[in-house]
């Protein structure tokens, strides 16, 4: 398995948000988490994603105990293993596209994680947007895009350190039917390109039924 996490559970106060879940994603699979509103589905991305901590169980990511690993390494392991989309796009308003996608490249280089230099980042940026259909795009500002264009630069982000796992939170939920079409299937297409596994949290029913699993989360746990 390429991620597995055992016998999670987490609290916020009182309220048992997920309670000894346990869940895994193999190579390449595209995998939908669907579920209520309030269901745990978010908390349960951000534990695997490592932005957040659970209060017991384990998440391995290629065979790596994350909890486990000092600080340093978990920030190496996040850089070089996982990128994020969300529902909401969360580019930086005075870069453009471009600088937007290659600022988790940039960083990289700065921490001297990747051997990549920066005619090598801005080159491979510019690839994954003309892969994502935004081709002319680069020295658009955000505000200067559609929201779909926007979500396209944020998955050339995510791509961006070629990671092996991407996590997905409702990444059209604010787009239009014909754009949300357009998006899917770019995720599909990227997983078939580079291999990349896509967990996704989602109300989108269309979306679910293509993904090679689907997983209701009810009150923190799976049905």
């Amino acid at each position: 398995m390429l991620i597995e996490c055992k016998n999670i559970c987490k609290s916020f106060g009182e309220q048992s948000v997920l309670k000894n879940l346990s869940f895994s994603a193999r190579e390449k699979e595209v995998v939908a988490i669907v579920g209520a509103s309030g269901a745990g589905k978010t908390t349960l991305l951000q534990i695997l994603g490592t932005i957040l901590s659970p209060d017991s169980g384990s998440v391995c990511i290629d065979g790596a105990n994350v909890f486990s690993l000092k600080e340093k390494e978990l920030s190496l392991l996040r850089n070089q293993m996982v990128g994020f989309v969300f529902q909401f796009h969360h580019l930086l308003p005075e870069f453009s596209a471009l600088e937007n996608v290659m600022m988790p490249a940039l960083i990289a280089k700065r921490e001297k994680i990747t051997t990549l230099n920066s005619l090598e980042i801005k080159e491979k940026a510019l690839k994954l947007m003309d892969e994502l259909g935004l081709g002319g795009k680069e020295n658009n500002l955000p505000s200067e895009l559609s929201g779909g264009e926007a979500q396209r630069v944020a998955i050339a982000r995510a791509m961006i350190n070629s990671p092996k796992i991407i996590f997905a939170d409702e990444p059209s939920g604010n787009l239009d039917s014909k754009t949300k079409g357009e998006l899917h299937s770019l995720f599909f297409k990227m997983r078939d390109t580079y291999g990349t596994t896509f967990i996704i949290v989602t109300h989108d029913v269309e979306l679910a039924k293509k993904c090679d699993r689907k997983m209701e989360l009810v009150d923190g746990v799976f049905k």
